[in-house]
């Protein structure tokens, strides 16, 4: 009988094995395939005329300023929106733990981003941070600040080309957007983590004289860490592959200025058809993913041990 029922279990998942390994692992060695060869185009293909290179797709890519630019972006659009997303997603939750009035209203207001996708997200912030015509014909934030007198205030949010060092300013406005976005959701976690620690721990600390402020962070912070590397993990490896949302919201903007791997793969697999070119950038794409999940699956593998 236990013989019958591994059989019948096998059988049950084989079809999902089967489309994993067609669908997945086959795409992605496809991939890996096509961004060591010249393939530009279809008729190629179909001629079998396209040979393999080696690594000069990956070459001529980090050569390329544009790619250069968008690493930096992806860089700086990491840093940024894990810190904005996390630090508001711990206020956030912090706050709805307390109990306060209309906690429980503000915690589905939280939430309310996470049931939206990026693509609304970007078109809203896309109509919230347009710029308009300075100064004549202000639109969007830069039309409130003109009718609150704050004229100083108004500038080219994700058109701006300005730039300090390698941030290019223009990103501020999709960081604004993501955080949005996903601050919620990090609250949720964070929320979760909070109620589940033990009440006596804290009552404990309280008796012993420690303050609030001492009590979240000698206490709470260190028992919370599962729930920050996890965000961190999530929120890594959204980031690094981040495309529907800067798509929606600015495309590439002038000068490349809020441009990211993805945008560039797109651009060149499905309207330049150099899909060698895209191939590659997909391929880089997924290893810095790989960096990020594989060390916290081999530790999370390793605590159930």
């Amino acid at each position: 009988m236990k013989k019958k029922n591994v059989i019948i279990g096998i059988f049950v998942i084989l079809p999902s094995i089967i489309a994993i390994a067609i669908f997945v692992y086959g795409f992605i060695s496809w991939t890996v395939r096509v961004s060591f060869s010249n393939w530009n185009s279809f008729s190629k293909l179909l001629r079998g005329v396209y040979k393999f290179v080696g690594f000069r797709n990956y070459e001529r890519l980090f050569q390329d300023t544009r790619f250069q630019t968008d690493l930096w972006n992806t860089l700086f659009f990491t840093i940024f929106f894990l810190f904005g997303a996390i630090s508001l997603g711990i206020l956030m939750a912090i706050l709805i733990d307390k109990g306060l009035k209309g906690s429980k209203f503000f915690q589905n207001i939280f939430l309310f981003p996470m049931a939206i996708s990026f693509v609304v997200t970007g078109t809203v912030w896309s109509w919230i941070f347009a710029p308009g015509t300075l100064p004549a014909n202000p639109q969007g934030l830069n039309l409130l600040f003109q009718k609150l007198g704050l004229d100083n205030f108004m500038w080219g949010w994700y058109t701006s080309t300005y730039s300090l060092g390698k941030f290019n300013v223009a990103l501020i406005a999709v960081i604004i957007a993501a955080v949005w976005q996903l601050a919620g959701y990090t609250m949720a976690m964070y929320l979760a983590g909070l109620r589940g620690i033990p009440n006596d721990i804290i009552e404990a600390a309280k008796v012993d004289g420690a303050s609030e402020w001492k009590i979240f962070w000698k206490i709470k912070m260190p028992l919370l860490k599962p729930i920050t590397l996890s965000a961190l993990i999530i929120l890594g490896h959204i980031s690094l592959k981040i495309f529907d949302l800067v798509f929606a919201m600015t495309g590439s903007g002038p000068n490349f200025v809020t441009d990211v791997p993805a945008i560039y793969m797109f651009e060149l697999t499905f309207r330049s058809n150099r899909y060698a070119m895209g191939s590659a950038i997909a391929i880089i794409m997924l290893l810095f993913v790989a960096i990020v999940i594989i060390p916290y699956l081999v530790s999370s593998m390793r605590g159930e041990k």
